[in-house]
């Protein structure tokens, strides 16, 4: 029996960029505030990678003491940010995109 020594982590627990998939790869628990996608530039520290994320929710969060985030893709200061398991452009919601379409339109074009 082969047995693979070295860091290895499951699929299961990849931490994904919420754009491109790229899987994240640091010691630390958690990106840093400005800590960006080494493959796509994204920020990692947003409301789309965080466990919390919830399209249907109250300001779209689980926590109900968390701020309200205007846009969920750029970094934020919230400190109950919790990086999803394998959350890649699959898992992406399609309402997210839809509700920003209308938000843009709604107000960019006032």
């Amino acid at each position: 029996m082969h047995t693979h020594t070295g860091q290895h982590r499951s699929r299961q627990e990849l931490k994904l960029c919420h754009k491109c998939g790229a899987a994240w790869v640091s010691q630390h628990r958690f990106p840093g505030r400005t800590e960006t996608c080494a493959n796509c530039g994204y920020d990692l520290h947003c409301c789309l990678n965080c466990k919390l994320y919830d399209a249907h929710a109250p300001n779209q969060c689980k926590s109900p003491t968390t701020e309200l985030v205007l846009d969920k893709e750029k970094g934020n200061f919230c400190d109950e940010f919790d990086f999803a398991d394998d959350r890649g452009p699959a898992k992406r919601d399609a309402g997210y995109e839809r509700s920003k379409d209308t938000w843009k339109k709604l107000f960019d074009d006032a």
